[in-house]
């Protein structure tokens, strides 16, 4: 991975994060097992699914192209 494309994935990854963040109630997050927690629950709800299909598409236009 290019240096290039960590910092897109920084950038992202902390607007995504903010996101996530306003989802919460920050008052739940007390202990770094809560936001582990968290984080967890938002990934896997919300990220994982759209990472899925999109990494699915993306082999299947590449079928179609070969």
């Amino acid at each position: 991975m290019t240096p290039e494309q960590q910092q897109g994935i920084q950038t992202h990854v902390e607007a995504i994060s903010a996101i996530l963040y306003a989802d919460c109630e920050p008052e739940s997050l007390k202990t770094l097992e809560d936001i582990e927690l968290a984080v967890k629950e938002r990934v896997l709800t919300h990220v994982t699914p759209q990472s899925g299909i999109f990494l699915s598409t993306q082999l299947a236009g590449q079928k179609q192209e070969g």
